[in-house]
């Protein structure tokens, strides 16, 4: 009985040992970067990242790397991209999961396997392709195509709707038949307000890639100065002579707060809809 009780103990020291570890791992580079934004760059050449900047008042680096990344613009450029693909993945992806969860026709199993199969094939691995169609549609440094690229379906966001729509019983739908609303208003005036916290949730997802995206952004926005984004404005103090990591610093945390903020607004909103979306045994 002794034995058992150390053993449970020790058990549990090192579930809380390895949780304290792992959230000192994640905020360990959080806290280098906080700390260094706020050096100016003698302090930070002169001293390690963790040592703690003599001012914490000095906010040169934040206006710096405001205006020298022209970050207003980015952040212009990145906000036009984030409702337009917000809009479109909403639009498209709940009709379609209310079409593959409320009616049955044949394929209607092959296309779930395909999104399926879709979503499991690396992106790397069409960039080729994907390239070659927006050079001959000459989407290449161009705003409104990189726009129409981003749009493309998002199958998780899909399947958090098909998720959600079976959790919602189709009496409502025979209902509103009965009432003789057609299948359009039974989406949009019943079912689509019900989706909110799938949307919330599907919004976040879609919408903190979309913030984040580099490598397209790079590659199909090659013109930095006339079509920054948040993620390649950064850029602008990496060189071949060297990085200004506190401007680099100060950039991310001014890049990290919008987002910051939307997650901390709409958290309820996020967690109501992953355990509302899941499946129910």
């Amino acid at each position: 009985m002794q034995l058992r009780r150390i053993k449970r103990i020790l058990i549990g020291f090192l579930k809380y040992l390895s949780l304290l570890f792992c959230s000192f791992v994640a905020v360990l580079p959080i806290v280098s970067c906080v700390i260094t934004a706020f050096k100016t760059e003698e302090e930070y050449m002169q001293t390690n990242v963790m040592e703690l900047p003599q001012s914490w008042f000095n906010l040169d680096n934040f206006v710096q790397a405001f205006e020298r990344a022209n970050m207003g613009k980015a952040f212009f450029h990145s906000l036009v991209i984030l409702f337009f693909v917000l809009v479109v993945s909403v639009v498209v992806g709940t009709q379609l999961a209310y079409v593959l969860n409320r009616f049955k026709f044949p394929g209607n199993g092959l296309i779930r396997n395909l999104f399926l199969f879709a979503s499991l094939l690396p992106g790397v691995a069409m960039q080729v392709a994907v390239y070659s169609i927006m050079h001959d549609l000459n989407f290449i440094n161009s705003l409104p195509g990189y726009i129409i690229m981003m749009c493309g379906t998002d199958v998780i966001s899909i399947y958090i709707y098909i998720q959600f729509f079976e959790n919602i019983p189709e009496s409502l739908d025979e209902s509103a038949i009965v009432d003789g609303a057609s299948y359009f208003k039974i989406f949009y005036r019943i079912l689509l307000p019900l989706l909110k916290p799938a949307i919330v949730t599907s919004c976040i997802l879609k919408g903190v890639n979309t913030y984040n995206e580099y490598y397209n952004a790079n590659l199909y926005l090659q013109d930095k100065k006339a079509l920054p984004t948040v993620a390649t404005s950064l850029y602008t103090f990496v060189g071949p002579l060297g990085s200004k990591y506190n401007l680099i610093c100060a950039g991310v945390i001014i890049s990290l707060l919008p987002a910051l903020v939307v997650f901390i607004t709409c958290q309820k909103q996020i967690y109501s809809g992953l355990t509302s979306g899941a499946v129910k045994g």
